[in-house]
């Protein structure tokens, strides 16, 4: 999509930002590598060695792709992200960041359950007697196989002494 009357996000613009974020990661491995020693001893490579060099080679990537950003989109006004395709990214992405903050405050189960339940609900248009039972189905499921099957325990937050599970 080339149309320069289009309003939104350019190209150019998330290539760019991609290439510095990735290169900033790159960066902070190498220094962490560093610290920990990335360097050759007698008894044969530290700690940090191969990440310091993986870290020089996410640099890298970084700035080939900055390169071919400026060579390939800069001053084409192409369009990445427009007001209608970021509703639909909108719409995926902030319910997966509600997921993850009651999952962190609640735990995994309750997330799981109000996930499932109210992307049924709002996104699946289910009604509320499908999507309530399928939420908590989920949750129990899960419970089942982790916690009794493979006696892995998941984050349970409060519910875990509400219940008095462990």
């Amino acid at each position: 999509m080339t149309e320069r009357s289009a309003n939104g996000l350019t190209r150019f613009a998330v290539e760019l930002g991609v290439a510095v974020l990735t290169g900033a990661f790159g960066a902070a491995v190498c220094y962490g590598s560093l610290e920990i020693g990335a360097g050759w001893t007698d008894m044969g490579p530290d700690a940090g060695y191969f990440p310091f060099y993986i870290g020089l080679l996410i640099i890298f990537g970084s700035v080939v792709n900055l390169v071919q950003a400026f060579r390939k989109h800069r001053g084409t006004g192409e369009i990445f992200l427009d007001g209608a395709r970021a509703k639909v990214v909108a719409s995926f992405l902030l319910p997966l960041v509600a997921f993850a903050a009651v999952s962190a405050w609640l735990g995994l189960y309750v997330g799981t359950a109000l996930y499932i339940a109210a992307t049924m609900l709002f996104q699946g248009r289910y009604k509320w007697w499908i999507a309530l039972p399928a939420g908590l189905g989920v949750s129990l499921f899960f419970f089942i196989v982790f916690e009794i099957g493979f006696q892995v325990p998941l984050l349970k937050g409060p519910v875990e002494a509400w219940f008095g599970i462990y």
